[in-house]
């Protein structure tokens, strides 16, 4: 494909931001993660988990696209190893899984600015569909306006951080400690929806890469960008969630309120009142990161006649995806009254389905393609990449584990992301039966 309708791409410091928004958009969730794993085992959790689940995916992810840095990412990448039908499977359950994710933010939105406005939730709907469509019109734009948007965005979600961070510090610089790591006083259950919790907050670094022809230099910029927004996302999830525990902040509180409850016990109405301001901020830019990243799959998807060519339709000026753009945003339109434990449970269960395929296809071409170009190459050979690659097959079934042995509030979306990834086999059947009757051969 040629990169040349594009006519403007992302700098790597504005492709830091959109990854960085992707992929976190700074640590607005993590708040139920006290409640959940408790004094000794939050941090625990926090640490290990993007070890076991999110460095696995940033080398592969950082490989793949170093072979294939094209438009569609993810998709093409399994849809060139494992066959069209498993990359009709990956283009599917990225779909499903970014219009949950997606109905996600409008309503943390609403949630952060009831703050300021406290009868706001009687309004949630009108307000998430002005941020959707709002969204819609900024990516229809283009990619660089976006990364323009999250830079700006970016500065609003990490400034009051800092500003917290600063302060606590300056008044507590004696008797800083780290509570003892242990998981022993936590609950199966609960700890699958710690799991969740943490790994929610840390998904997303393969969705970076389906625009990869609109970043200037795409294998260095990709590479540097990802291990950079890595490091922050890491470093500002440990000492939020310290900071927190040595607050004495009561964890029902904190899942109750989120961190303006944390800025106003350690600085005041007014730093509540701005890292209230940063989630609303945090949120749109996520919303307008990840919408970036998944309009791009069903335009891919239709040049190859796996999904409507319509769908390819690109804008007259902007050379943007507008008809997927609006899809998606039609999509989601219809989502935003799910609640946020549901959809985050149906989320990552989905995401870690559609992982897997682009291990899967790593080491598939490690095998059958060992002499194609690799700028970025994972540094084990296919028996340690196997190994490696059990990590987070591990995280990802011991959070669905504990799903299935908590309540029946979690029973149900666990079961609803299942049936979501059954649905692939469905649309594909159908999809088969229109490429005979249109024979069309793959």
């Amino acid at each position: 494909m040629s990169t040349s309708r594009y006519l403007k791409k992302i700098r790597p410091i504005q492709l830091i931001a959109v990854i960085f928004f992707t992929v976190s958009g700074g640590p607005y969730g993590l708040e139920p993660l006290l409640d959940y794993a408790g004094q000794h085992g939050a941090l625990l959790v926090l640490l290990i988990t993007p070890i076991l689940w999110d460095l696995p995916a940033i080398f592969t992810v950082l490989e793949l696209n170093s072979m294939m840095p094209v438009t569609g990412g993810y998709y093409k990448w399994v849809k060139y190893a494992l066959g069209v039908r498993w990359g009709f499977y990956e283009g599917w359950w990225t779909w499903l899984y970014t219009f949950v994710d997606l109905a996600i933010y409008p309503v943390l939105f609403v949630e952060y600015a009831s703050f300021f406005f406290p009868g706001l939730q009687a309004y949630k709907i009108p307000v998430c569909l002005v941020i959707i469509w709002a969204s819609a019109g900024l990516n229809i734009l283009g990619i660089v306006p976006v990364g323009r948007v999250s830079l700006f965005l970016g500065a609003a979600v990490l400034t009051p951080f800092l500003i917290l961070f600063g302060l606590f510090f300056f008044h507590h610089s004696g008797g800083l400690f780290i509570p003892s790591p242990s998981l022993k006083q936590v609950a199966f259950p609960s700890l699958g929806m710690a799991l969740y919790t943490v790994m929610w907050n840390c998904l997303g670094w393969d969705n970076t890469t389906t625009y990869a022809e609109e970043v200037e230099n795409p294998v260095k910029s990709y590479l540097t960008s990802t291990l950079i927004a890595f490091a922050m996302v890491i470093v500002i999830y440990f000492l939020v969630i310290w900071l927190a525990q040595l607050s004495g902040i009561s964890p029902a509180v904190l899942t109750e309120k989120g961190f303006p409850a944390l800025g106003e016990l350690i600085g005041g109405h007014w730093l509540g009142a701005l890292i209230a301001l940063g989630g609303m901020a945090s949120t749109l830019g996520i919303y307008a990161a990840v919408l970036l990243s998944v309009s791009r799959v069903p335009q891919v998807m239709s040049e190859d006649s796996l999904l409507p060519a319509r769908l390819n339709k690109l804008h007259t000026r902007f050379q943007t995806p507008y008809v997927s753009i609006i899809i998606c945003s039609v999509i989601v339109s219809l989502m935003i009254l799910w609640t946020f434990a549901d959809l985050l449970i149906i989320d990552v269960t989905v995401y870690g389905a559609g992982l897997s395929l682009e291990y899967i296809s790593l080491i598939k071409l490690r095998r059958t393609q060992p002499q194609m170009q690799r700028p970025f190459k994972i540094p084990l050979n296919t028996t340690g990449l196997c190994l490696a690659l059990t990590l987070p097959a591990v995280v990802y079934f011991a959070a669905l584990g504990g799903a299935f042995s908590s309540s029946a509030e979690t029973i149900k979306p666990a079961l609803f992301a299942l049936t979501a990834l059954a649905s692939a086999e469905l649309a594909w059947q159908i999809l088969r039966f229109s490429i005979r009757k249109n024979k069309v051969v793959y």
